[in-house]
């Protein structure tokens, strides 16, 4: 037990130290931690929190007619509330929104590893990790083409990565919801299947304002990827 208690004190100092440090830190901290906590799967945190995380759910699904699970869900992202919203099924319906507890940067999209910013664009989910040293979590697929493509023209070759939208209260570069938050999440995009989830993650609200107040110093293309994502998010509205 006491060897136990050791772990976990070592697990959770390494955690700090990833999330001070960065992908490359984080990727070795959960490594470890996997050792110390042993390795679930999917279907093993469903079985653990699919019951409670439902049992929260379902409420709102009947509260819009809407079967669970959907058939799409669609995550959105705002910098500026600090909110991430959910809506699901096709024509979208607002489900609910979640604050996000702890993040990092500002507004302008990520452009390199290490500039503590959050991504900004239109992006896919990509994998669950069952075994997240932040509770649980959802892979976003940043780089995406078009993070690339603007990376490539700039000629920026280390863009980062391991951006996630996962548990706990703290974060650098990723979305920090608390883990009852990140349950539901979990558990909703198992269900749901992660080929039928899109994220959207945006500076600020665009169907209730045009570009943030201060575009300097961002690239000059990000006009162009601000309309992509406004678009997209006119389409969701209450």
């Amino acid at each position: 037990m006491r060897i136990q208690k050791i772990h976990f004190l070592i697990a959770g100092a390494v955690l700090a130290t990833g999330v001070l440090l960065g992908g490359g830190v984080r990727r070795s901290a959960a490594m470890f931690i996997q050792r110390v906590k042993g390795r679930k799967t999917v279907a093993d945190r469903i079985d653990q929190f699919g019951p409670s995380a439902r049992e929260r759910l379902l409420p709102d699904f009947d509260r819009i007619g809407t079967a669970y699970p959907p058939d799409k869900v669609t995550l959105v992202g705002i910098k500026a509330d600090r909110r991430l919203e959910v809506w699901v099924s096709d024509p979208p319906r607002f489900l609910k929104s979640y604050p996000i507890l702890g993040s990092s940067g500002g507004p302008g999209p990520k452009l390199r590893e290490g500039d503590r910013q959050v991504p900004e664009g239109l992006y896919r989910i990509e994998s669950l990790n069952p075994n997240s040293m932040y509770h649980l979590s959802l892979r976003i697929d940043y780089p995406n083409r078009f993070d690339i493509a603007k990376g490539n023209l700039e000629n920026r070759r280390n863009l980062g990565g391991d951006i996630m939208i996962h548990g706990k209260s703290s974060s650098v570069g990723c979305l920090a919801m608390g883990d009852p938050a990140i349950e539901e999440l979990f558990i909703l995009a198992a269900e749901s299947g992660i080929e039928n989830l899109s994220v959207i993650l945006s500076p600020v609200d665009f169907r209730a304002e045009a570009y943030p107040d201060n575009l300097d110093g961002l690239p000059a293309w990000t006009p162009e990827l601000y309309d992509a994502i406004r678009q997209e998010m006119l389409k969701l509205r209450q």
